[in-house]
């Protein structure tokens, strides 16, 4: 059944094409699913041409739409970004009010930065809409004198055509969506005039408690990753703790923790740190903080010293994710516990002398509220007589790893498995169980894989990537390979012009050429033909001029990019030993002398312990034969990426649920999310 959305934009000829031009890459998208009927309104920002934009209302563009909403005239309503009032970005209000608004900004960016369109090299008399804007004018412009500008965009060039202006300075985002770009005199660099954060974005509003909104919205977010630091050293922070660092957009950090660790960012770093009687801020502007930067598109680590669930109020900042829907991925550090302990000395357990410990703070009251059993499984029965039959209790199984399942319950109902009468001690299920107050609480699956264990099967580079966008959206990734690669040749390279072009096709195959690369890289062709951004990634310290197909990143994609005579083209490729050579045939039969170098090969993992999974993904014909070949005890979602993949499952009776458009892992998961929210 085809879901409808009444969108609603301004009537300005701007907002209108804007609001078509998302709505074509949403119907792209969803396809019949989802339908759309665009409803134009005024705003009290085009009917009031008199008043400066400087001294407008913050929701001067924004009103009718906001009220549209609130009323349930429209789903949904498409604003440029920087048109969004700060109340409404901050969230200010209940989330249970019906009329409360939510928003979130769209992925396809136009061109942030602002523009000069001017009728002459000196200009007498500028037109500005912005203090911003004013600034860089009468920096750039000393002697110009500026005067208000304000209409739509073709109202503003006809007032410059008639010489009301010498010069305009506008937001080159809108020149490129009306099809203007040839206006623009100049492009105003960044570091000269920064533009506002949501200038080229669009966003879309809708009503917060609107469920079908929401979801959608969760396909433009990535889920917030709360990160341990650990205490002391940046080192006691784990591995993928550092890895989510690495790969953050913004990382909103606590006090009590060493500030190498949060250097290790690409992303802007926000200091929210609390000490005692001196908070940078409060937790209600933490939150809020948080959710801001998330509907931003942005992946937002939340670093938090020692271990995020040992009295760092983790609670408050997911319980206000899950009231509004988003997603997120908690990874624990190090505690002071394990610091103070361990690390020195004072061993809290020891045979013979302490059989346990006791965890508490200066506030605590009463008896405390929950007790941890650890490897208590065999005397679980005789534990359970110490409590109420109907105390709360749970058990985590195989803690932290792929296989790990809990069980809930109270101490009257929870059975542990019985050991087998002979059965090695590793065989038995490794426990922990949990008596009082948190055995109650947990963590809901949020996002449009909602808590879907994706096993992941093939090369570390594939891993990496599917890991990343899994947890994007709400699921939980199980990298468990099914093939190994072993080297098969090294590549040697007479110390000549003998290639013109070096081809490669994959991220492995990339970096097997680096490892077997028999001769000093300079000898390589410096013209790199490459399927896929991320084997061009790999040879990237090579500096190669690079040929990539625009969106079909496979090999019909890239033989679309090239021209269709190659005469004079020698041609290097390196691949598996698997790949074939239909690529190199099709090239030769443009006119290219074609080198096949097979250099390494793919091999199957032997006994590989299969995790439970909800879906497989499955990255090459390779892995897609590894995972044929296993044992399959239930039916699952098969993700392909790419036509050899999709064909190798077809051979072996298994029709993918889905093949990516777009030979790329995002795309891949991309749209299994939106596989996933439109079941």
């Amino acid at each position: 059944m085809t879901e409808s959305l009444r969108v609603g934009a301004r009537d300005s000829q701007l907002s209108l094409l804007q609001a078509k031009h998302a709505i074509a890459h949403l119907q792209k998208w969803f396809g019949d699913a989802l339908s759309f009927s665009l409803i134009p309104f005024s705003s009290p920002g085009d009917r009031n041409l008199a008043l400066d934009l400087r001294e407008s209302p913050e929701d001067f563009f924004t009103r009718d739409l906001d009220e549209a909403l609130r009323q349930g005239e429209i789903d949904c309503a498409i604003h440029s970004a920087k048109d969004l009032p700060q109340t409404l970005q901050q969230l200010e209000g209940d989330a249970a009010d019906e009329t409360a608004l939510d928003w979130v900004w769209l992925p396809w960016r136009e061109d942030p930065r602002d523009c000069l369109i001017s009728t002459c090299p000196h200009p007498k008399t500028i037109g500005i809409s912005s203090t911003r804007r004013a600034d860089w004018a009468a920096r750039i412009f000393p002697n110009a004198r500026q005067t208000t500008l304000r209409g739509t965009i073709p109202e503003r060039l006809r007032r410059l055509d008639a010489g009301d202006y010498d010069a305009i300075v506008v937001a080159a985002a809108a020149l490129h969506r009306l099809g203007l770009q040839e206006r623009i005199s100049a492009y105003i660099p960044l570091d000269e005039l920064t533009p506002p954060p949501g200038q080229g974005v669009l966003a879309l509003t809708f009503r917060r408690q609107d469920r079908r909104l929401q979801q959608l919205r969760n396909l433009f977010i990535k889920a917030v990753r709360f990160v341990g630091a650990g205490v002391g050293d940046a080192e006691l922070c784990t591995i993928a703790g550092l890895r989510e660092l690495k790969q953050a957009d913004c990382v909103i950090y606590d006090a009590l923790m060493d500030e190498a660790l949060v250097r290790e960012t690409p992303g802007k770093t926000i200091y929210v740190g609390k000490r005692s009687g001196a908070h940078a801020l409060p937790q209600a502007e933490i939150t809020r903080l948080i959710g801001q930067h998330v509907r931003r598109g942005e992946r937002v680590v939340r670093l938090k010293g020692g271990d995020p669930g040992l009295f760092g109020r983790l609670a408050e900042e997911t319980e206000a994710l899950v009231a509004d829907g988003i997603p997120f991925r908690v990874w624990p550090g190090v505690s002071a516990l394990a610091a103070a302990t361990t690390a020195t000395g004072l061993l809290l357990t020891r045979r013979g002398e302490s059989k346990g410990f006791r965890v508490e703070t200066p506030r605590s009251t009463g008896t405390h509220s929950t007790d941890v059993y650890f490897m208590g499984l065999a005397r679980f029965n005789e534990l359970a007589k110490q409590y109420s039959p109907d105390t709360p209790c749970a058990i985590v199984y195989n803690a932290g790893a792929p296989t790990q399942q809990i069980q809930r319950g109270t101490v009257s109902t929870l059975q542990t498995p019985s050991r087998q009468p002979g059965s090695p001690i590793e065989d038995q299920p490794a426990g922990l169980i949990l008596v009082g107050a948190a055995a109650t609480t947990r963590f809901p699956a949020l996002g449009p894989l909602a808590g879907r264990k994706v096993w992941v099967t093939g090369s570390p580079d594939v891993a990496a990537n599917a890991r990343t966008a899994i947890v994007d959206f709400g699921g939980v990734p199980v990298l468990r390979p099914l093939i190994r690669f072993e080297a098969a040749a090294r590549v040697k390279i007479r110390p000549s012009k003998a290639y013109t072009h070096l081809l490669v096709t994959s991220p492995t195959a990339a970096r097997f050429l680096l490892s077997q690369l028999d001769c000093p890289i300079q000898f390589l062709p410096k013209r790199l033909l490459a399927t896929g951004p991320g084997t061009a990634h790999v040879l990237a310290p090579l500096h190669l001029n690079v040929t990539l197909p625009t969106n079909d990143f496979s090999s019909r994609g890239l033989l679309t990019a090239l021209p269709d005579d190659l005469t004079g083209w020698r041609i290097l490729r390196v691949r598996s030993e698997e790949a074939g050579s239909s690529l190199a045939e099709a090239l030769k039969t443009r006119g290219a002398r074609v080198k096949d170098l097979p250099i390494y090969r793919t091999l199957p993992i032997a006994n590989v312990q299969i995790p439970p999974y909800d879906a497989v993904f499955l990255a090459s014909s390779s892995a897609a034969k590894a995972w044929l070949a296993q044992d399959r005890p239930h039916a699952c979602d098969v993700l392909a990426m790419g036509n050899p993949t999709a064909e190798t499952l077809r051979n072996g009776g298994i029709e993918p649920t889905l093949v990516a458009p777009v030979q790329t892992v995002q795309e891949v998961f991309c749209a299994y999310a939106r596989h996933c929210l439109s079941e």
